[in-house]
C-alpha cells in the first residue's frame, strides 16, 4: 500500500531520523550467573565443633629433650640469665674461698709467731722412740733417758744406766714422761707423785705385758734437784727379777 505521496508504508521501518542519535538499549542490572564458577564460602575460623582434620597447626612453642619448653620468639633468653648466676655464684665462691685461706693463713702466721708452751708431756706421743746411735750405751744420764728406752739391770736410784736394745734382754722401760713448766714453782711430793701415777695410767701399753711379771714405778724431782732445772716425772715398767722382757711395751 502506497500513501498519497506513493511511499509504501506495509515494510515501515525505524531508521533513525535525519540529525538524531541512535538509540542505545540499556545494560542489565547486573552480568549473569549462569557461566560464573561458584566459590565456597572462606573459611575464617575454626570453632569448637570444626572438623580441623585437614588443618595444619603450627604449634606455639617447641620442647626440647628435657621437656623445658623453648622461649617463643621475641622473650629474652633464658639461658643468659642462667650463665649469669652461675658465673656471680662462682665469684662469690671464689671471694669467700679467698677469705677464709687469708683467715686461716693468718691465723698459722699468729700460731708460728706464738712461743711453744712450757709444758711437754711425751706420754702423749707413743710413737716416739729413742733417736740414739749404736746400741748398747753405757752410762747414760739419768736427765738424758728418751721414752722408750730399755735398760739392762736397772737401777732407779742409779744416776745413769746402760740402755740396750729394748729385743735384746732387759730389766726395764721407760714408758712415760712429763715435764712441768719452767717458770713453775715446785709441786710437792703429792702432787708430783700423782702426776706419775697419771701418766702411768696413759702409757697405752702392748699386749705383751701379759707375757711378764711386771712392776711400776715413778721418779719425781726433789726440791733440791727441782731448784736445778729439774722438771721432769718418769714411769717405769720394771721385771720382779732379772733381764727377762725381750721386746718393747709400748707401741
Amino acid at each position: 500500500m502506497n500513501d498519497q505521496n506513493g511511499t509504501d508504508t506495509g515494510n515501515q521501518e525505524t531508521s533513525p531520523r535525519a540529525g538524531m542519535p541512535p538509540v542505545v538499549p540499556p545494560p542489565p542490572s547486573r552480568p549473569p550467573t549462569s557461566s560464573l564458577p561458584v566459590l565456597p564460602p572462606a573459611v575464617t575460623d575454626v570453632t569448637d565443633e570444626t572438623d580441623v582434620t585437614n588443618k595444619t597447626v603450627e604449634p606455639d612453642v617447641t620442647v626440647d629433650a628435657d621437656n623445658k619448653p623453648a622461649p617463643k620468639a621475641g622473650e629474652p633468653p633464658q639461658t643468659l640469665f642462667k650463665i649469669g648466676f652461675v658465673v656471680a655464684g662462682l665469684v662469690f665462691l671464689g671471694l669467700l674461698t679467698w677469705w677464709l685461706a687469708t683467715l686461716i693463713a693468718s691465723g698459722n702466721e699468729q700460731a708460728a709467731n706464738q712461743p711453744p708452751a712450757a709444758a711437754v708431756s711425751e706420754s702423749t706421743s707413743p710413737s716416739a722412740q729413742p733417736t740414739r746411735g749404736d746400741l748398747p750405751q753405757d752410762g747414760v744420764s739419768a736427765l738424758d733417758y728418751q721414752r722408750g728406752d730399755c735398760f739392762e739391770n736397772f737401777d732407779p736410784e742409779a744416776t745413769e744406766s746402760r740402755v740396750v736394745a729394748c729385743t735384746t734382754g732387759h730389766s726395764a722401760q721407760l714408758v712415760a714422761v712429763y715435764r712441768f713448766p719452767e717458770s713453775d714453782s715446785y709441786p710437792g711430793i703429792a702432787a708430783l707423785r700423782e702426776k706419775g701415777r697419771e701418766i702411768c695410767q696413759d702409757a697405752g701399753l702392748t699386749d705383751a705385758v701379759a707375757n711378764y711379771v711386771l712392776m711400776q714405778r715413778n721418779a719425781y724431782p726433789s726440791d733440791t734437784s727441782w731448784e736445778q732445772g729439774d722438771r721432769r716425772v718418769d714411769c717405769y715398767v720394771t721385771a720382779d727379777k732379772g733381764n727377762i722382757i725381750m721386746e718393747s711395751l709400748i707401741p
